[in-house]
């Protein structure tokens, strides 16, 4: 087992609760839990440990979601994607500790960023006109990226979920799509980690442990996921990230 402090724990287990509520009521903010795991762990090994906790919330997904699934968007985005998971898994192989919980760090702020600036265009009266449509090009750049970031630092539901709210995904639609991408991305992910030695027995018996807390998390998500504040919550994930992100780069 890691050795970790008690309030070392506590974060993980708050972390792994939040994965759990982003499968099945909240797609993309599991960004507060990746920056708890950066937060605690080294930045490789918070990477593995992650993907096996999000698996597990992927079931819980699938199973309240799967039939609402839009596969030609899947099929859309596949391409971009593939390139993103492969240069994702080049900078994670070569690249040390520092340097991928510093970039960690900036995906998390990009993430953010990209969240606040679509907010923002939403709300301008010309937003409709403005909206970018369904066509290759933008499912190339948003895969592409969401390839990357999910690679590196597990970090591609904000990127995707941008991405559905710009083509316009009805609210089931855009859940059931993501549960399946995020299903077959996760398990894609397993042999390249596990390829590069990142699966140690230390990390799977920490996964083991907090594997309960994502089943918790995710059934609070289904219970919460029609009367949910959404607006709030975004509001204190975005404001946690943000304090996360700066201190995996400072």
């Amino acid at each position: 087992m890691i050795a970790l402090d008690p309030w070392a724990w506590a974060a993980l287990g708050v972390a792994a609760v939040v994965i759990g509520i982003s499968k099945t009521a909240l797609p993309g903010s599991n960004i507060l839990a990746i920056a708890l795991f950066a937060t605690v762990l080294p930045a490789r090994v918070s990477t593995a440990a992650m993907l096996l906790l999000l698996i597990v919330g992927d079931v819980f997904a699938l199973l309240a979601y799967r039939r609402h699934a839009h596969w030609p968007t899947i099929l859309r985005l596949a391409p971009a994607v593939v390139v993103g998971l492969l240069a994702g898994f080049a900078f994670l192989a070569l690249a040390g500790d520092g340097v991928v919980r510093r970039a960690i760090g900036v995906i998390l702020l990009l993430m953010i960023a990209i969240t606040l600036w679509r907010r923002w265009r939403q709300s301008r009266p010309d937003a409709l006109t403005r909206e970018p449509g369904r066509g290759l090009v933008l499912a190339g750049v948003y895969g592409g990226l969401g390839g990357f970031s999910t690679m590196v630092a597990n970090a591609g539901g904000p990127v995707m979920s941008m991405y559905f709210l710009a083509t316009r995904t009805p609210v089931q639609v855009f859940l059931g799509t993501a549960a399946w991408f995020f299903a077959i991305i996760n398990l894609v992910k397993v042999p390249f980690l596990a390829g590069i030695g990142l699966f140690s027995p230390p990390v799977l018996l920490m996964d083991a442990v907090l594997a309960p807390c994502v089943v918790v998390g995710a059934l609070v998500g289904l219970a919460i996921a029609k009367r949910l504040d959404q607006r709030l919550f975004d509001r204190l994930v975005i404001a946690l990230t943000i304090v996360g992100a700066l201190y995996l780069l400072l």
